[in-house]
């Protein structure tokens, strides 16, 4: 039976990844180089690579990658203290999940970022739990952040729902055993999801796999 739905945030939730994008790609197009959204959505979004590892890897010197990179991130920072959109089907999916599972978010922004982005649209106060990169030592694709999860939950992972748009978050969900249902973004659709519990288009999709879970449950 499953009891609870874990959420990642950035890209699903929220339309973050597409603004940190955005920015990245104009500092570096300041810098005299080109960041395609493929080479962002495999490297950055899939394997977890640095911006700063990206940089270098265009052709960026290391004395000159490291203030860019700050500029940026500081640039985002002052992003996303305004209205952060909602990814589509979000509010209502979430209102319609609430009370009948519990939520949780699974994020790898760190806790003062997370709660920029969602500013007053007060959708935080719905997640009975978040974990975010603050609070772990191994980030994701590491199970740690689903488990940690888990662990505050105090349910087991064939319990358990977990939502990503990233490899990178379906491989940490997958590693914790739990089953996945993955929505890619724009930056993520290239990315493989071959151990997906389903690919859905937007995240309202999620409702119909919940109940057929239950369903199948009820008839063991």
């Amino acid at each position: 039976m499953i009891k609870a739905v874990l959420w990642d945030n950035d890209g699903l939730l929220v339309d973050s990844e597409a603004l940190f994008f955005d920015l990245t790609r104009r500092f570096f197009a300041d810098a005299g180089l080109e960041l395609t959204e493929e080479y962002w959505g495999v490297d950055y979004l899939g394997n977890a690579k640095h911006s700063f590892e990206i940089a270098l890897e265009l052709g960026l010197a290391p004395e000159l990658a490291r203030p860019l990179i700050e500029r940026r991130n500081q640039a985002f920072i002052e992003r996303i203290r305004r209205p952060v959109a909602l990814m589509p089907k979000v509010l209502e999916t979430i209102e319609a999940l609430s009370g009948q599972v519990r939520l949780g978010i699974v994020t790898g922004s760190p806790r003062d970022k997370l709660e920029l982005m969602h500013g007053d649209n007060g959708l935080l106060d719905r997640f009975e739990v978040i974990v975010t990169d603050d609070e772990v030592k191994n980030p994701k694709p590491h199970p740690e952040p689903y488990l940690q999860a888990l662990g505050s939950l105090g349910i087991e992972p064939e319990e358990c729902l977990a939502v990503e748009d990233s490899r990178r978050g379906l491989d940490s969900a997958h590693a914790a055993g739990i089953a996945c249902i993955v929505v890619p973004n724009a930056l993520t659709r290239g990315q493989c999801f071959d151990r997906a519990h389903a690919v859905e288009p937007d995240v309202s999709g999620v409702i119909k796999h919940l109940h057929a879970l239950k369903q199948s449950a009820r008839r063991r």
